[in-house]
């Protein structure tokens, strides 16, 4: 049985970096909220209480029984959920003088086991209003800083399972030393043997799915992207010829992808019909030039053809989807049920007619873990590190209306830049690169002929998430030769220009 640990959240923005801290030091965990009830087996290791935005002094402020908890169990509080573990046990807890945000230094009072490995003294990342002023009786301070007496503590009698907190955030990037302490929770507090790997990850998964899907039949719409690609190649371990995904040509996926998916497809043996439906979308999408149409279109059509492929199969009772954990945790809110922060479809809109049990096989992965189990199961590393490719493809890279020839024409400028990027060792370095297609002629002179021709912005962002980017700083000679490869190869644009517009207040899409 897979050894866990179980993160309750309080609706703090930096739970989902305790999560991928302990998934680092190879131990399986999961996110509840707070409220959430949950069992207590010989799998579950420990539990970390997450920071929030909250006071714990505030009239409605989220509580759990962590007196209950640690007479089965060790906890660790961080930030919210040490404030929480002081004032629960009778400490106090109040306002600081000033908010304390940012960078401190920490310092070890006494020889701690969380604090093993960690240096005398290390920076942390502060992010609270309120601070510990009291620990109440039983307890003991481990760790200040300059400015806060009790930046760690730990419960000292021994009537109970090990109780540690610390006010600070081990979390994050500017905590230098924060996942040796977590991983110091992990191992030497819970008794973690740190063996959930990604091997380990693809043998247990696909023993879930045989057994649970047993001899049933599976539809799954394929993209071409990570998760789906993964998603499927797993349930195909498990099922075989019972998986029938249905990969989409829809007239706008970049050059010559169509193909050298379905060829990476049949390499990995997955059951996938290739269905070519470009001038179908090309007829529905014909005349529209407002960008959240041209999605709404694209995205019935999809739907419209699914319904058909799977109609065509019979004794199809299961539907696999790509959902990953990211989408799963902003579904749920710490809230309670009635307050969801976002619904998550991974294939929007399916019919209600198509009454199907889910299989989700990646919906407690990230996506750079959902990034190893491929290259664990043998996918090409080229497809599992591509860019962000948007849902509605090349239609919002071509601004106002979508025809073959624009498609033609973008796919050939896309298909330059982004073989420029690899051939130069820069593809890498960025997050997403795309080309857009701009509803602009311009002059232009090649030869002794005159041109009016069409204009290419090239798009380049570096970022973590995607939440927020920065325009890539790519070399003025780079970007002069991919300039002049593309008007010398694309008949049809005769300019192209540089995006250097940031996230916020920009998109990285255009549409």
């Amino acid at each position: 049985m897979t050894e866990k640990i179980l993160i309750l959240d309080f609706g703090s923005q930096y739970t989902q970096l305790i999560a991928r801290a302990v998934r680092e030091a190879n131990v399986y965990c999961e996110i509840i909220p707070y409220h959430q009830s949950f069992q207590v087996d010989s799998s579950l290791k420990g539990i970390i209480l997450s920071g929030s935005p909250f006071s714990v002094n505030e009239e409605k402020a989220p509580v759990v029984d962590i007196a209950a908890f640690i007479q089965q169990l060790p906890v660790l509080g961080i930030c919210y959920g040490a404030q929480l573990t002081a004032k629960t046990f009778g400490g106090r807890v109040d306002k600081s003088n000033k908010r304390e945000y940012g960078r401190a230094i920490l310092q070890q009072q006494q020889q701690d086991v969380l604090l093993r490995d960690v240096a005398e003294k290390t920076q942390v990342w502060m992010s609270h209003s309120d601070s510990i002023v009291e620990l109440p009786s039983g307890f003991e301070v481990t760790a200040t800083t300059d400015s806060i007496p009790v930046a760690a503590f730990r419960k000292t009698t021994t009537d109970s399972q090990p109780l540690y907190g610390l006010q600070f955030h081990p979390e994050v990037y500017h905590s230098t030393e924060g996942k040796q302490i977590l991983k110091n929770f992990l191992i030497h507090v819970c008794g973690c043997s740190c063996d959930w790997t990604p091997a380990h990850f693809v043998t247990e998964t696909v023993a879930q799915l045989k057994e649970t899907i047993g001899n049933r039949k599976v539809i799954m719409a394929l993209s071409g992207g990570v998760d789906s690609t993964v998603a499927a190649t797993l349930i195909s371990k498990a099922i075989g010829k019972n998986l029938f995904g249905i990969f989409v040509d829809n007239g706008v996926l970049r050059k010559n992808e169509f193909q050298e998916v379905l060829d990476t497809y049949r390499q990995l043996d997955l059951n996938v019909k290739g269905v070519d439906a470009r001038e179908h979308f090309y007829t529905k999408l014909a005349g529209k030039t407002d960008p959240e149409e041209k999605r709404k279109i694209i995205g019935r059509t999809f739907i419209e053809i699914f319904d058909q492929e799977a109609h065509k199969l019979e004794g199809i009772e299961m539907l696999g989807q790509g959902t990953i954990y990211p989408d799963v945790i902003e579904s749920v809110s710490v809230h309670g049920p009635s307050q969801t922060i976002k619904s998550h479809h991974n294939v929007g809109g399916l019919p209600d007619t198509m009454k199907l049990g889910l299989v989700e096989p990646l919906r407690y992965l990230f996506k750079d873990e959902v990034r190893k189990v491929g290259l664990e199961l043998g996918i090409p590393y080229e497809l599992l590190y591509r860019h962000p490719f948007p849902g509605p493809g090349l239609a919002i890279r071509i601004l106002g209306e979508i025809t073959e020839e624009k498609v033609t024409l973008l796919q050939e400028a896309d298909y330059i830049y982004t073989k420029g990027l690899k051939e130069h060792g820069l593809y890498d370095k960025v997050w997403q690169a795309g080309t857009i297609l701009l509803p602009v002629k311009s002059v232009g002179v090649m030869g002794d002929e005159r041109t009016y021709e069409f204009t290419v912005a090239l798009r380049a962002v570096t970022s973590v998430d995607g939440m927020t980017a920065d325009w890539a700083h790519l070399p003025y000679e780079f970007l002069a030769h991919m300039s002049n490869e593309i008007i010398n190869n694309v008949k049809g644009i005769n300019r192209v220009v540089y995006d250097i517009s940031s996230k916020p207040p920009a998109t990285i899409e255009w549409e």
